[in-house]
């Protein structure tokens, strides 16, 4: 019976794979990709600035989910990172004024690669 079920399992796998591994692309480097020279990528800081990664977070008095909640820094706003603790980065609205904790899971810097 156990056996059945593990065949069974994997025949339906098998089946919804089938498709996405024949599939063709266009090309192997996804659309929103840069091509760089070799010598401009290793001359660059591998680190970008730092971005809103989602479309609102809250900014907090304190690096907490459960503290006062002092602002909203959108997707759009331009901001500084002071300090770091734990997973919470301390910024600064640039285009509001407001100063306070975000939570690293949304506000983060991306980390360039450079593949020779």
């Amino acid at each position: 019976m156990r056996s059945t079920r593990i065949v069974m399992s994997a025949a339906v796998l098998g089946a919804l794979a089938l498709p996405v591994l024949s599939a063709t692309t266009a090309s192997a480097a996804p659309a929103s990709a840069t091509v760089m020279p070799a010598s401009d990528c290793y001359d660059q800081s591998p680190y970008l600035p730092y971005a809103v990664h989602a479309k609102a977070v809250t900014i907090r008095s304190k690096p907490s989910a459960k503290s006062t909640a002092v602002g909203v820094l959108y997707k759009s706003h331009k901001f500084s990172v002071a300090k770091k603790s734990g997973n919470w980065v301390y910024i600064k609205d640039k285009t509001t004024g407001a100063k306070g904790w975000v939570s690293g899971t949304y506000v983060y810097r991306d980390v360039r690669v450079c593949l020779d």
